[in-house]
């Protein structure tokens, strides 16, 4: 018997968020994104399957970036119209009892003052089971909808992350101590004011003088999610997250970047436990192999590869509208595209990738399409290759999910690889059994649980606390 895997379903609160052209597919709910039944419909069938979590993604602009402009954004749904998936998770906490639920928000788009406090009640309402998914954003548009005339400069980017996971930790773990609360009518009121403190933080970019307005949550601090690939982002996601998000095109692929980023990790302090992988496939199934591959050709039918080329060239900064997707990347000699050339390369011996063919395994190298058998072989070869956890993308919503829920899961509980029923407590103690809610040990967010003293008590000297 194998350690489980975590499965996370992975999806937006749009209209189309990986295999672009499917919301024709008439099969396909993901039009009705707009609906809360859609919605609690989508995680009632997640928690039947024992889905450890809900994993929204989210964009905050979308930039002119296919043809010199956003039409196929707007004509291919891509990422727009997009709602906000924290208020989606909110709605979701009354309809589900377990299921994990984990959403997207940049450092752009929130002060953290505000954000702290609404994590806080999110992990409150219920139980314990948020995770924040941190993004910097890099799109031209996100920065001007939030002032800016241009993306701030990638490595300053990663510091102003910084300094804001650094309010956020002193508000959630450094401004109420454990014990704050007493609650206690006949005596002691309602909290102690002696252990709630102000954190006085003055920064390159925030000034937040504090306390926290939310009383410690379950978790205190969410599970913390980054899936930075550049020298900086990594390096962040080792000092900070608990899980990361990867797409690799293979498990040998797959088993280098684990075994570096865990060495990262190492490198920042924390034990290498302590940072979980999820990787990004799809699952295409049938009773037999010929069922399932029929399936596919099927939905194949539905894919729109001018919209797979938007969503894709948006992501690399490079519009593919106006290049040829028959040529060899390498007649472009485009900078940004020989990292994934490579990949690609390595993992098709003897082929030259077309700009096609980086379009369309950027989504479908990631889609296993077999019997629940071979895909349970499958996930094997991921789970010997270092991925603890798999974020499962749709192809139609709900029916992809369906498929995992009725036909793959029974396959693989019986082979260990998926739970049987969820564990008790919050949603770090499930994907860590053994550790407690709270974070622990060497990660950053812990040396503030008494810093907020110190700084109270200066904030004091000068009068003002």
């Amino acid at each position: 018997m194998r350690k489980r895997l975590v499965f996370n379903a992975f999806e937006m609160n749009a209209v189309s968020h990986v295999y672009h052209g499917l919301w024709r597919h008439p099969a396909n709910r993901q039009t009705s994104f707009n609906t809360l039944a859609f919605w609690t419909d989508l995680a009632r069938t997640l928690e039947r399957g024992r889905f450890d979590a809900l994993f929204l993604a989210d964009v905050v602009g979308i930039d002119k970036g296919h043809n010199g402009g956003r039409d196929t954004y707007f004509k291919e749904g891509i990422h727009l119209p997009a709602n906000d998936p924290a208020i989606l998770s909110a709605a979701l906490i009354g309809a589900t009892s377990n299921l994990g639920l984990m959403f997207t928000s940049s450092i752009l788009q929130s002060h953290p003052f505000d954000f702290a406090r609404r994590v806080s009640t999110l992990d409150h309402l219920s139980d314990g089971r948020i995770g924040w998914n941190i993004v910097t954003t890099t799109s031209r548009n996100a920065a001007r909808n939030f002032g800016f005339d241009e993306p701030v400069a990638h490595d300053e980017r990663y510091a102003w992350a910084d300094e804001y996971v650094e309010v956020v930790y002193k508000l959630w773990e450094g401004s109420w101590e454990d014990g704050a609360v007493l609650n206690d009518p006949a005596a002691g009121g309602y909290a102690n004011s002696s252990l709630i403190h102000e954190i006085g933080h003055r920064g390159q970019r925030y000034r937040v003088e504090g306390p926290h307005l939310s009383s410690p949550s379950p978790q205190r601090t969410p599970v913390l999610i980054q899936a930075g690939s550049s020298k900086a982002g990594r390096a962040f996601a080792a000092r900070n997250a608990e899980a990361t998000f990867v797409v690799c095109l293979t498990p040998e692929a797959a088993r280098v970047a684990v075994n570096e980023i865990r060495r990262d990790v190492v490198a920042a302090g924390r034990d290498p436990s302590d940072l979980l992988f999820f990787q990004g496939l799809s699952f295409v199934i049938g009773s037999t192999e010929e069922e399932a591959w029929r399936k596919s050709r099927a939905l194949d039918e539905y894919v729109s590869t001018d919209g797979l080329a938007a969503h894709v060239g948006r992501d690399l900064g490079i519009d593919f509208g106006r290049l040829d997707p028959e040529r060899p990347v390498a007649d472009y000699a485009i900078e940004g595209l020989r990292g994934f050339t490579q990949f690609f390369e390595e993992a098709n011996p003897g082929r030259k990738a077309r700009l096609i063919d980086l379009v369309t395994s950027m989504s479908y190298n990631g889609r296993i399409v077999g019997t629940p058998e071979q895909i349970a072989d499958s996930l094997e070869a991921w789970q010997d290759a270092g991925i603890d956890g798999i974020n499962v993308a749709y192809q139609t919503a709900p029916g992809s999910f369906v498929d995992v829920v009725d036909h793959l899961m029974p396959v693989l509980r019986a082979r260990g690889l998926a739970q049987i029923e969820y564990a008790p407590g919050t949603l770090r103690e499930r994907l860590f059994p053994g550790r407690p809610a709270t974070l622990q040990g060497a990660h950053p967010a812990t040396r503030y649980r008494r810093v907020a003293e110190n700084a109270s008590a200066a904030l004091a000297a000068t009068g003002r606390g």
